[in-house]
């Protein structure tokens, strides 16, 4: 057990009312008795707790909890007139290097996470990692979740394996210029619905960016549905909290 992972199970607590807003947290004694650690670690973890804040410390007060439990933030639904022109991402800093690279493509049953995006469990789905870098140094993770009928469809006229389902090392296969995915795809896409929160990142993306298991970051939901309201894709993207979420919306 490190800190990190305490950070995660008091976060958990946090997030769903267990330790409600201006509750007094065990002290750090008390805390490193109850997850076998030092004290040291106890400490490191009211620190992150404090950094991102969720919590307070002062001194002859203790710990207390500084934030609510979780709750949803609406952005809108946004639609630009011409969505060939979006920039799904780009670095921050003007003329850094950008490189994406796909590193896991498979086929499983869908998890009773999925659930929630409105994938039914058991179906089966394909999944797709890539990892995002700027100068070399890894910065995004991201994950695409799509229905297995929905993966294996090919553009008009196309021969060879579905671009969905291309394996890792594949050479990249994109629509012509100014067209989406979607449309290249015949995807019915009608909305996309955004959630992000900041939380300890999943290991697979912390073992990406190369950064401690338990590492807080910016989690990043996009479910985008057809006309009927059926899923045709999840994207899960997934960024340390140093890096930023920006939005760009064309009226």
């Amino acid at each position: 057990m490190n800190a990190n992972l305490i950070v995660a199970e008091i976060r958990k607590g946090i997030a769903t009312g267990r330790y409600r807003y201006g509750t007094r947290l065990p002290s750090v004694r008390d805390l490193a008795e109850q997850y076998g650690v030092s004290q040291q670690t106890a400490a490191a973890a009211y620190a992150v707790l404090s950094a991102l804040g969720l919590a307070r410390t002062e001194r002859g007060s203790g710990t207390t909890v500084a934030a609510g439990p979780a709750a949803d933030a609406h952005l809108g639904t946004f639609t630009p007139p011409d969505l060939s022109a979006a920039v799904a991402w780009k670095p921050a800093q003007a003329g850094a290097e950008a490189t994406e690279e796909t590193t896991l493509v498979r086929q499983l049953a869908a998890s009773d996470e999925m659930a929630a995006w409105g994938i039914t469990p058991g179906t089966n789905v394909v999944e797709r990692t890539r990892v995002r870098s700027v100068g070399g140094v890894p910065v995004q993770h991201k994950v695409t979740v799509l229905p297995y009928e929905i993966a294996s469809k090919v553009p008009h006229g196309f021969e060879g394996v579905p671009p969905m389902l291309a394996p890792v090392g594949a050479p990249p296969m994109k629509p012509p210029h100014g067209v989406r995915v979607a449309d290249w795809l015949g995807w019915d896409v009608d909305r996309t619905e955004c959630a992000i929160t900041a939380e300890p990142m999943s290991l697979d993306a912390c073992n990406s960016l190369r950064m401690p298991e338990g590492s807080p970051g910016f989690r990043i939901v996009n479910v985008t549905r057809n006309s009927d309201g059926a899923t045709v894709y999840v994207t899960v993207t997934t960024t340390p909290l140093h890096h930023r979420v920006t939005m760009e919306i064309v009226g």
